[in-house]
């Protein structure tokens, strides 16, 4: 079965960190562009983060900068998204997805999705 898997979510303090996995499993993720996205309540989901299957393109929302990185083990079929100083705005459902090739772009495959709260 073609599919992502997200883990790693949680609730932490503000200032807290988190290191969000996304395993894939059916495919070979190392050929293929992984985002991550989040949808909080009431809002439209966004792009956080993304890495090209080559690792020599990747992307941050303005809003993550300098905060969160992303990387990813192609032995290991997984791509990580860690969080770093964490802010209550921060809390959402954070989902990964794969593109249909190697850039960013044309996600296919998507995750069910792991609840991040940021809350004190």
């Amino acid at each position: 079965q073609v599919q992502v898997v997200e883990s790693g979510g949680g609730l932490v303090q503000p200032g807290g960190s988190l290191r969000l996995s996304c395993a894939a499993s059916g495919f070979t993720l190392a050929f293929r562009g992984i985002g991550w996205f989040r949808q909080a309540p009431g809002k439209e989901r966004e792009g956080v983060s993304c890495i090209s299957s080559s690792r020599d393109l990747t992307y941050f929302a303005d809003s993550v900068k300098g905060r969160f990185t992303i990387s990813r083990d192609n032995a290991k079929n997984t791509v990580y998204l860690q969080m770093d100083n964490l802010k209550p705005e921060d809390t959402a459902v954070y989902y990964c997805a794969a593109s249909g090739g190697p850039l960013c772009s044309q996600f296919d495959i998507w995750g069910q999705g792991t609840q991040v709260t940021v809350s004190s």
